[in-house]
């Protein structure tokens, strides 16, 4: 009875919203990131203490600025997504553009296949759902929602132009799958981690247990890896949907120090995107809650 009961204040939430003009749905989206950013302390406590831990020269009421900003784009990327189900590509055109698109199909005319290395940053669920509109679609690594019927729900907009969704609990053998098929696939890889699926590598600052998975993928089959991100622009009132260079990864034949080799070198490119768009990042992830032996715990 409680799933569905979430299943119908999701669906009550999703379709008006869904109907509503654009910039309509985002005033409603922010008003309801203002209201999350007051009734979640808890939250707000993990998200300053992050951005402490991330930028410890920076005065408190500028990273409280940026917390406030994040709740923000939560709101609006829940507008976002209820309006995605709607969306032809000349719709979405109208508030969206792409830059360095030649270097996605670059990697995938190698066709070894492509890792798109993203972060829960800016309108995550839009940029994949928009690359498949452009006909680009591609796989996605997903956690599944605990309530089933709010997941399917979520999964059936995610993959309406093409999409597919790989679940968390068994990705590698779904990513070495699709790496093979010459496909695109991309992953989230901006969470907490616990060994041995995560390594320790350097995090602003900070040692962060990571998922090296992508990395031994990568080298046992020679796919691509490149960052993208879809990132609101305010000077274009746009989403920029980015794909930077291909990451070079290191291949010494050791297969362990190159796991961690190859995952610092993705993990620094995802934190050099979040410092160009710190409002952007979900601050609130205890992203460094596993600690190596012997450290104290951060939260």
């Amino acid at each position: 009875m409680r799933q569905r009961i979430e299943f119908g204040l999701v669906w009550l939430l999703m379709h008006p919203m869904g109907l509503l003009p654009r910039g309509a749905a985002r005033a409603a989206g922010a008003a309801i990131g203002w209201l999350a950013y007051a009734a979640t302390p808890r939250l707000r406590w993990v998200g300053l203490r992050n951005l402490a831990l991330a930028f410890p020269e920076m005065p408190a009421v500028e990273r409280k600025q940026i917390l406030r900003a994040m709740y923000r784009q939560l709101g609006w990327q829940l507008a976002e997504f209820c309006r995605m189900p709607g969306h032809t590509l000349e719709r979405a055109n109208q508030f969206i553009r792409y830059e360095g698109l030649e270097n996605y199909l670059a990697a995938q005319r190698r066709g070894h296949g492509v890792l798109v290395l993203t972060g829960h940053l800016g309108a995550w669920e839009l940029s994949s759902f928009y690359h498949s509109l452009a006909g680009h679609p591609m796989g996605m690594v997903i956690r599944r929602l605990d309530n089933p019927w709010i997941d399917r729900l979520v999964n059936d907009v995610r993959t309406q132009h093409g999409n597919r969704v790989l679940p968390k609990d068994d990705f590698a053998r779904g990513l070495i799958a699709a790496m093979r098929a010459g496909e695109t696939v991309g992953v989230l890889m901006d969470t907490n981690m616990t060994p041995p699926q995560g390594v320790f590598v350097d995090f602003f600052g900070h040692a962060a247990c990571t998922a090296c998975g992508v990395a031994r993928v990568a080298l046992r089959t020679g796919a691509a890896v490149l960052p993208g991100f879809l990132a609101w622009e305010p000077a274009e009132k746009k989403y920029v949907l980015h794909f930077l260079p291909e990451l070079k990864l290191v291949d010494t034949g050791d297969a362990e120090l190159d796991a961690i080799t190859n995952t610092q070198t993705f993990t620094t490119a995802l934190e050099n995107v979040i410092r160009q768009h710190p409002e952007q990042w979900l601050w609130v992830h205890r992203r460094w809650k596993t600690r190596p032996p012997g450290e104290k715990a951060i939260y």
